[in-house]
């Protein structure tokens, strides 16, 4: 026979303080952006502080800009964990080989790509009366 003893008690709850100030400062608001390199038929994603840092990276490589609009960095780190759990692969630098499934994967998640590799499909519903 097993002598279980059965322990009644309260527990108790460990408070913790929680600064919300600090955690603004960890995501800071900028540019969310996407490259196309012809070459090597590549995207690059990434974050930029402001139009300055973008403008210096498309100055460094021959990049060309899809599209770009407001976002944070904690965008980038979203997309980043999303496409991994997706199985897509990058590169240490965030460059992504091209493909039409990542342009929608990409697209469906609201991340800029502009029209000029990527037109989304129209699907037109027709409704018929008997």
């Amino acid at each position: 026979m097993n002598n279980r003893k059965i322990i009644k008690g309260y527990k108790t709850l460990i408070s913790s303080s929680f600064d919300v100030d600090n955690t603004t400062d960890k995501f800071k608001d900028g540019i969310i952006y996407t490259l196309y390199s012809d070459e090597f038929n590549s995207l690059k994603v990434g974050f930029a502080e402001n139009d300055k840092v973008l403008e210096k990276k498309l100055s460094s490589e021959a990049l060309i800009l899809l599209e770009r609009k407001k976002g944070t960095n904690k965008d980038l780190f979203l997309l980043i964990t999303t496409l991994k759990e997706l199985g897509i692969k990058y590169s240490d630098n965030l460059y992504f080989k091209y493909s039409g499934s990542l342009m929608r994967h990409l697209s469906t998640l609201g991340w800029p790509v502009g029209r000029s590799l990527y037109k989304q499909r129209k699907i037109k519903k027709e409704l018929v009366c008997a």
